[in-house]
């Protein structure tokens, strides 16, 4: 375990940014707030049996366990367009303090007692009646100008149209993505997304996943109109025109993916 917990430390260090350490005063030391950890679960499903009993699961035994657990604000999301997708999906985002948290988990679970009853129907499923047909995890690390999540307030809309943007940007090398990182907090991208009011839940370096290297962020929008317009205002921002034309941050971005998200009904977020 700890080889595994300091290979997954040595992952941190190279996905986020090297930023200068803050000048400390004769009278005061500044102290940068502990980065979050995030998990993000993707569950592929065939039907929509097996997407009612991984609902069934999350809604009535995880995210409870997790809450006991002192987890808060754990977003649950499908895709758009999800019941007519070949492959339906639900993405599961938990946000964790810390590494030890995240290993702990499973055993943690398995000790409750409650959980273990009412996820039953999901947990003893068959081996040839089982609940989805893979599981995705992703292990991500806040960004140091952003460490903790935050959950979008004041948009505008029925709940039912929000729109919920995930986005990941892979980099040609471990270099170039270092480059992205950078780009987005010493080099100014989360501010603007802040001024313009895209509700960013996050933003993240991933720490172990299957397109990596690269990072995940994610905003959410009152509905898809709004989203557009968003975009619109940040393309045509001066800073961000700027941004993108300064060279020290060409090239450092080789694929984009978008899921477009809307929150299930029982998402904290």
């Amino acid at each position: 375990m700890k080889k595994t917990l300091t290979a997954i430390a040595l992952l941190a260090m190279l996905h986020i940014s090297a930023r200068p350490a803050p000048v400390a005063s004769k009278a005061t030391t500044s102290v940068a707030p502990k980065q979050e950890f995030y998990t993000i679960r993707v569950y592929q499903l065939k039907d929509a049996q097996q997407e009612t009993r991984v609902d069934k699961y999350l809604e009535t035994a995880l995210i409870p366990a997790l809450h006991r657990q002192g987890i808060a604000d754990i977003g649950v999301f499908k895709p758009v367009g999800n019941d007519t997708a070949a492959v339906r999906r639900i993405y599961v985002l938990i946000p964790l303090k810390s590494l030890d948290q995240y290993t702990n988990l499973p055993a943690t679970l398995a000790k409750d007692s409650r959980y273990l009853a009412d996820g039953s129907d999901y947990l003893n499923a068959p081996y040839d009646s089982p609940p989805y047909v893979r599981i995705e995890s992703i292990l991500l690390q806040a960004f140091p100008d952003m460490p903790h999540h935050t959950a979008p307030g004041g948009l505008k809309g029925a709940p039912a149209e929000r729109v919920y943007e995930l986005r990941s940007y892979e980099g040609p090398t471990e270099k170039y993505f270092a480059n992205k990182v950078q780009m987005f907090n010493a080099g100014g991208e989360i501010p603007l997304f802040l001024r313009l009011d895209f509700h960013a839940v996050f933003y993240a370096s991933v720490l172990s996943g299957a397109h990596m290297p690269n990072l995940m962020y994610m905003t959410s929008f009152g509905n898809m109109a709004s989203r557009e317009q968003h975009w619109k205002d940040f393309v045509a921002d001066p800073v961000w025109k700027k941004l993108i034309a300064d060279p020290q941050y060409q090239h450092n971005v080789s694929h984009i993916d978008i899921v477009f998200l809307h929150p299930a009904s029982y998402s904290d977020l």
